[in-house]
Order: structure tokens, then C-alpha cells, then sequence
């Protein structure tokens, strides 16, 4: 799997299209959860795409530290169903995290973990912070690395 980094006026049309179809299809519609995905945060993200044979199959979209949150951020973490269990998913949670660690003035990075992705980010570094909530319906835990 190939991962570039774009900022969003470099994605270009069909590229975006297809990052925000891929993110309906797992959030929306596998997930079966009505949610506003189009929250006006993706013109401030960094998008990191994960390509095969010119197929966007996996996707993360990140945030420095004080552009939306307190911490720098991970969010939209995705694998296309076909293509998980490959070890995608921690491929390009990885370089997402390398990505945030350029800077120097980053310290942490926060997410919104499902809670049945846990483990999976627990082994990445990632600390439960705090109790359960409902995000969208689906039960989350925030969680931290420090970095």
C-alpha cells in the first residue's frame, strides 16, 4: 500500500470524491450510522490516502495541535472491507502518526476510539482517557498518545 499526504486544495476532485464515498460506505452505510460526515474540518486537515493498484483503500485525516482541538488529532480512520486484515490499518495509523510527530511542538495526539477498536489502539500506544460515550450513537473512548 502506497500512503501519500495531501493537504485538501491538493486532493483534486475525483480524489475527494472518492475518500468521501469510501467514508460514507464504512461509516454510514456499513456502520448504519446517520451522521454528518461534511463537518468543515477537512479544508484544515492533513488527508493521508492509502493506495493500491490506484484504489484509495485506506484513509486517516489529521489535525495539528490547536487547529480544532487541544491535542493534535487522528480521525476518519479507515480500512475498505475487502482489503482488512492485512495489517493496513496500523500501516497507515503509523505513518499518520510519524506525520504528527514532524513537529516538534506536538505532544499528544487524541482520538475518538469505537470502543470495539480498543485493543487495536491500545497496541499502537494509545491510552484510554476517561469513561465511555455515545458518538453518533456507536459507544467511544477518547484516547491519548504521548509523543
Amino acid at each position: 500500500m502506497k500512503i501519500t499526504v495531501f493537504k485538501y486544495q491538493d486532493l483534486g476532485q475525483e480524489r475527494l470524491y472518492e475518500i468521501l464515498k469510501l467514508r460514507l460506505e464504512v461509516f454510514v452505510v456499513e456502520q448504519k450510522c446517520a451522521y454528518q460526515d461534511l463537518d468543515n474540518k477537512d479544508e484544515k486537515a492533513l488527508h493521508l490516502v492509502g493506495e493500491e493498484n490506484n484504489k484509495i483503500i485506506a484513509y486517516t485525516r489529521i489535525f495539528r495541535k490547536g487547529d480544532f482541538f487541544k491535542n493534535s488529532s487522528i480521525g476518519r480512520v479507515l480500512v475498505k472491507k475487502e482489503y482488512r486484515n492485512k495489517d493496513y490499518g496500523r500501516i497507515i495509523m503509523r505513518r499518520s502518526i510519524e506525520k504528527l510527530k514532524e513537529d516538534p511542538k506536538e505532544e499528544k495526539i487524541e482520538l475518538s476510539a469505537q470502543k470495539y477498536l480498543l485493543k487495536f489502539y491500545s497496541e499502537l500506544g494509545f491510552e484510554k482517557k476517561g469513561e465511555e460515550y455515545l458518538e453518533d450513537n456507536i459507544p467511544h473512548v477518547k484516547m491519548i498518545l504521548k509523543i
